[in-house]
């Protein structure tokens, strides 16, 4: 028998502040962290949250992660001692590209130095994917098992989902999860906007007749999963509960989706079979929804196929309209944000809305957020994540108590 997983604790950076609440808040106000056609985290200052010495020595997304997990940790109430054996405690941190500025700064610098050296001793251990997983184990004391996932667009969500299953299994009493990115460098973004995935007019739009491809984002979204009864013991406070995970490769295409959200299908049947959880009782979907036109197709095929009669009258909404497409760290900071939306009994907007398409004919949300009714019963919700290569990963929450 498994055992039921408590979401005690969520950290967030992200184009709309440093903070969990920031987050939700000004997303569900409709606001965008979009600005000139990409959603960089402004409000990050490093130094504001590390020491120097810590900032010099982690790319941004290390630092992300860094400042994230101490918020969720601080929120669980771990405090200055953890409430479980060190060993006992997992940490999994997602990232789609790793260290991407690391790698074409020191490139820089080996190109002007003819080859020859100007490295920085510290360029390995920088860029590497799995770099945050091992900075947030050592800070925090995590000994448990401890990993990076590295899924493309699903990575994060893909750590929440192995996160789950060590706590569910007993491999773990609690578990640090999440993802991260810092991907908004000169390379990256000219690689995306080449092959076609990025906006030409740098607007967010998913669903709608004119989205013409997504927005580059950054940030990090961590959360702290705990056994229930745990938690309870000890008193932690609640905020709802990571209750599935599914996950299915489409085998289909290196970057486009199954037309037929064939994939993707399987995976929201398996997180709701994994939550014990009927078609019927979902409440609210956090779309993966990243305004390119094979995507929301394919995406919203996949709910109509799962959830039957019932689609048109589910609230659809993409967090993507308002901070752009945060790639590996996308699928936690959503798992965050839909936690947060299920407890606030709340679906946020998807802004930039403005246009039907044909067969693309869902309740996304348009641009105002809206109530949800409870109906006598902790919300439910799931939250997509789809990657390049075929990565799909489906994540079932309940609200909190």
């Amino acid at each position: 028998m498994t055992r039921k997983v408590a979401i005690t604790g969520v950290g967030v950076v992200s184009p709309l502040g440093v903070g969990a609440r920031s987050l939700i808040d000004r997303w569900t106000a409709g606001e965008s962290g979009i600005v000139d056609g990409l959603a960089p985290a402004t409000e990050f200052e490093p130094t504001d949250h590390l020491t120097r010495r810590e900032a010099r020595r982690s790319d941004r997304f290390t630092q992300f992660a860094a400042v994230a997990a101490q918020e969720a940790i601080d929120a669980a109430g771990w405090g200055e001692e953890m409430p479980y054996d060190p060993n006992e405690v997992g940490c999994v941190i997602g990232t789609g590209i790793g260290g991407i500025s690391t790698i074409e700064e020191q490139h820089t610098l080996l190109q002007q130095n003819g080859g020859e050296g100007g490295v920085s001793p510290l360029c390995v251990p920088q860029m590497m994917a799995n770099a945050a997983a091992g900075q947030l184990a050592i800070r925090h004391g995590l000994k448990g098992e401890c990993y990076g996932t590295v899924s493309a667009c699903a990575a994060g969500a893909q750590a929440v989902g192995a996160g789950l299953r060590m706590v569910q299994h007993g491999d773990a009493d609690a578990c640090v999860v999440g993802g991260t990115e810092a991907a908004i460098t000169p390379l990256a973004t000219t690689a995306f906007r080449e092959m076609g995935a990025t906006s030409k007019e740098g607007i967010s739009r998913p669903f709608d007749r004119l989205r013409d491809g997504f927005v580059m984002g950054e940030g990090s979204g961590v959360l702290v999963l705990e056994e229930v009864s745990a938690a309870e013991a000890r008193g932690a406070s609640i905020l709802g509960y990571m209750t599935g995970y599914g996950a299915t490769a489409d085998a289909h295409h290196l970057t486009a989706p199954d037309p037929d959200g064939d994939g993707a299908s399987r995976a929201i049947e398996r997180a709701l079979a994994d939550a014990g959880r009927e078609p019927g009782e979902i409440d609210y979907v956090n779309a993966h929804g990243t305004s390119t036109p094979l995507n929301d197709r394919s995406e919203t095929e996949a709910l109509k196929r799962v959830l039957g009669e019932r689609a048109g009258s589910v609230p659809i909404s993409s967090l993507k309209s308002s901070i752009g497409h945060l790639l590996g760290a996308a699928g936690a900071v959503e798992a965050v944000a839909t936690v947060l939306a299920l407890g606030d009994g709340v679906a946020p907007p998807t802004l930039n809305y403005s246009e039907p398409d044909e067969g693309l004919d869902l309740d996304y949300v348009p641009n105002k957020s809206r109530t949800l009714e409870r109906n006598g019963r902790p919300l439910v919700g799931i939250s997509n994540s789809f990657g390049f290569g075929g990565h799909n990963v489906v994540l079932c929450m309940e609200g909190g108590p």
